[in-house]
């Protein structure tokens, strides 16, 4: 197996969360005609994760990743020593190497592999709630996410935040007839900000980014509406903070918590580098999946950028790494 080339290709196709349906197809048919029995797990009309299994066997470990990417689209390049494009490293490299191990497997005969290509995971993990349905009951689950080849102890939660000011319209030469929501908005956001946020020892602080600040009618009118949008990354539960989070904005603004995914503690294997990953993963979407494994080549701190790349060295060496973890899962 070529895993530039199957890495390129699947980078070409364009699968921006909610755009998935080409990249989809494309392993549904690449997996066919590997002989696996590949299938459509249906999430919403045009989109659908991709499981695939070896005919015949009940699988011991899932390999799995996601399909979708951020925007914009950037087509593949390459160098002597990395692939450039999105989803080169987050995760459409990691789709290839995953493809290569179980394939390894499979011809070693010595683990069961199959494999469980996810939707949304970029967005809301839509794909994996899906998918948590529909488990066949497997022992673990390696998941891949750019961790330079090592395993993650750790990956940070997401709690999504939405701010929402509301003020009165007027003319802006008489600002007193009205009632700033931005001004309302700012005054939040600076609580926010000099909030103090948990942390863990083990794994860091919880981080806050203020994403999307929208609002407003015209330069000479008092808003009469403003929203922000926030992020924050979490260490634990998030109950407290939670709370916290509705005291520092008090009544200037409403608040309304839209997403959250838990920070997770994950196990790691013998013998092989640890991180912590500051992110957040479909992971605790997939806990009928089976003890899950966090493990993936790249650097998340390329992913999401202009130059977003994969050393094929890492590639190559993130199959052998795939193989290892998974025969000693199964070994116990």
């Amino acid at each position: 197996m070529d895993l530039v080339s199957l890495t390129r290709r699947l980078v070409d196709i364009e699968s921006i969360s909610g755009n998935e349906h080409a990249v989809g197809e494309y392993l549904l048919e690449y997996l066919t005609g590997l002989g696996y029995s590949a299938s459509r797990m249906d999430v919403s009309p045009e989109r659908f994760n991709v499981y695939a299994t070896i005919p015949g066997r009940k699988p011991t470990v899932v390999f799995s990743t996601h399909m979708d990417t951020v925007p914009p689209f950037i087509p593949s390049s390459e160098d002597g020593d990395n692939i450039y494009g999105r989803g080169s490293c987050d995760a459409k490299g990691i789709i290839a190497a995953q493809i290569a191990a179980a394939e390894r497997l499979r011809q070693e005969g010595s683990v069961a592999p199959a494999l469980l290509f996810l939707v949304g995971e970029e967005r809301d993990s839509q794909g994996a709630a899906v998918a948590n349905r529909h488990a066949p009951g497997s022992r673990f689950l390696i998941n891949g996410e750019p961790t330079e080849n090592r395993v993650a102890i750790a990956s940070k939660g997401t709690l999504r935040v939405e701010l929402v000011a509301r003020g009165k319209m007027a003319h802006s030469a008489y600002p007193e007839l009205g009632e700033s929501a931005i001004d309302k908005l700012l005054d939040a956001l600076q609580q926010l900000r000099s909030m103090e946020l948990p942390t863990n020892p083990e794994v860091g602080p919880s981080t806050l980014n203020i994403g999307i600040i929208e609002g407003g009618r015209a330069p000479n009118v008092v808003p009469d509406l403003a929203r922000a949008h926030l992020l924050y990354r979490l260490v634990g539960p998030s109950d407290e903070l939670k709370r916290r989070i509705v005291e520092a904005a008090g009544n200037r603004v409403e608040v309304h918590f839209v997403l959250e995914i838990p920070f997770m503690r994950l196990r790691t294997i013998d013998g092989i580098a640890t991180m912590v990953a500051a992110f957040t993963t479909d992971v605790p979407g997939l806990s009928n999946w089976g003890e899950p494994v966090l493990l993936g080549p790249g650097s998340i701190h390329v992913a999401h950028t202009e130059r977003e790349r994969l050393a094929k060295r890492e590639l190559g060496e993130a199959v052998d790494l795939y193989c290892k973890v998974a025969k000693k899962l199964v070994s116990g």
